[in-house]
């Protein structure tokens, strides 16, 4: 089994929302199994400082009335997290930035693939949780967004 079709597995776990699969094949097995993502266990666990320095009271107004009403950006695929398309370019989004549901917030390069990643969701980005340029798991949150109606 080659790795473009380990990761085709894994995109398939992702949009399927499954925790687990097995395949095998001319004496090959492979099985893959999600794990709980450590952020339901310890909610208020911080994964890697925000890449972006905000004052407390600016960010206590970015954040809203209160964190339930707050909601991820996860990762939807391993791979490697980059907040602007080139290195000597701006990011695609800045704590305080509000974004749309075709808002592209990132990119994750999986196998050589640059994967562009969208808010899906209209608000205001309150906090950066991923580190620019390194690993991310699936499902791991990347940024932190206060919902608009």
């Amino acid at each position: 089994m080659e790795t473009k079709e380990i990761a085709e597995l894994i995109e398939l776990m992702a949009k399927g929302n499954l925790s687990e699969i097995e395949v095998e094949r001319e004496g090959f097995r492979l099985r893959l199994r999600k794990e709980p993502p450590p952020a339901a266990a310890h909610p208020h666990m911080v994964y890697a400082s925000p890449t972006s320095i905000v004052a407390p009271e600016k960010l206590k107004e970015l954040a809203g009335p209160s964190a339930e009403s707050s909601r991820e950006i996860r990762s939807p695929m391993v791979g490697v997290f980059y907040r602007s398309p080139s290195p000597d370019s701006a990011p695609y989004v800045e704590v305080g930035q509000e974004v749309n549901e075709n808002t592209v917030v990132c990119i994750i390069e999986a196998m050589k693939v640059m994967n562009e990643i969208k808010a899906e969701a209209r608000g205001i980005i309150t906090e950066v949780l991923a580190e620019n340029g390194k690993a991310v798991d699936f499902d791991r949150p990347l940024f932190r967004i206060r919902p608009l109606p």
